[in-house]
């Protein structure tokens, strides 16, 4: 369960974390690839921050995350002089791919495709585990 001062830090660090990167990667040059922070989640003594990234198109995800986690310094130094203010100590970020957006996508994509349990009951057999 988080505290209010675990989700107002979070809060704080998503809404600047985006300015950063996505000045990042238009500065780097890449050029359409929208990246978004889907999540953040600050450890309870408040040192590490879990930072979860949506990028589109997907098939830059993981050049970029390579990207940001050999800046992080950088990044982390950016965000504690945006929030110089706010924060006291500027966590530690750690950065992941929130491939929750493409999951969905997948989803979407087999019951389009005729790829339906509901429509057709004998694609459940191909399901069970053994």
């Amino acid at each position: 369960m988080e505290s209010n001062r675990q989700k107002k830090i979070a809060g704080i660090l998503q809404q600047d974390l985006v300015d950063v990167l996505q000045r990042a990667a238009s500065d780097g040059g890449l050029k359409g690839v929208i990246i978004s922070v889907s999540k953040v989640s600050v450890t309870v003594d408040l040192s590490m921050a879990k930072v979860y990234l949506s990028i589109f198109p997907n098939k830059e995800a993981q050049p970029l995350l390579e990207g940001i986690q050999s800046n992080k310094p950088l990044i982390r130094h950016e965000l504690a002089q945006r929030t110089r203010h706010q924060l006291r100590r500027m966590p530690q970020l750690e950065f992941f791919i929130d491939d929750s957006l493409e999951y969905i996508d997948g989803i979407e994509r087999s019951l389009k495709e005729g790829d339906n349990p509901i429509e057709n009951p004998d694609l459940l057999d191909d399901r069970k585990k053994s």
